[in-house]
């Protein structure tokens, strides 16, 4: 998770300590994906990860702090797996970042547990994941940076049309997933195209 935002009362420092952490955010996924974010307690997280509630609360001062710190998981995952298709795909065009970004997005919307309950945390709060920023809005910003990286735009001609056209996918995106569990494909395909001609006119 980002190192400047952390929703944990104390990092662990062993690796014993940091998979009992890990344990207790792979439970909460699975809860959350059972019984909703509501039905969710700390003392259910901790009975399911095999760990005392104490010790849960060692780490975390509350169950929204879990799924805070699940939400930055997830999102570091998906920047990382971005990320990694920039370093491991020839992009000659900066539109297949949005193929790749989609297609990112989807896969965990349909296998992570609890994804497509909490997504980025918004669900839950906007502000989930900063207390500044919204969701989309760290979304955003994050592949604008990637983008201007990877391709040499400056980042004021990335940077607005970015957090429009993130604003866009989310909301066709939520469509999609409303209509059909895993993601109705056409409207996922037509979330692509309009995001793909929107910033070729804006950024060419």
């Amino acid at each position: 998770m980002p190192a400047d935002v952390t929703p944990l009362r104390r990092r662990p420092v062993q690796q014993r300590s940091a998979r009992r952490v890990e344990r207790m955010l792979d439970a909460c996924a699975d809860l959350i994906a059972e019984v909703g974010y509501d039905g969710v307690t700390t003392t259910l997280i901790a009975e399911r990860a095999g760990v005392a509630v104490g010790s849960l609360y060692q780490f975390f001062p509350d169950k929204r702090a879990v799924v805070q710190a699940l939400t930055l998981r997830n999102l570091d995952r998906f920047m990382n797996e971005v990320g990694q298709r920039f370093a491991e795909r020839q992009l000659d065009d900066w539109w297949q970042v949005v193929d790749s970004v989609f297609d990112i997005y989807v896969s965990m919307h349909r296998d992570l547990p609890a994804f497509r309950k909490v997504h980025f945390g918004d669900v839950i709060d906007p502000h989930l994941m900063d207390e500044q920023r919204d969701s989309n809005t760290v979304i955003a910003e994050r592949l604008s940076t990637l983008i201007t990286e990877r391709f040499g735009f400056p980042e004021s001609q990335v940077s607005t049309p970015m957090a429009v056209a993130i604003e866009a996918a989310d909301s066709v995106l939520k469509l999609a997933f409303r209509r059909d569990p895993d993601g109705d494909a056409v409207l996922i395909s037509e979330a692509k195209e309009l995001i793909r001609d929107y910033l070729s006119k804006r950024i060419g």
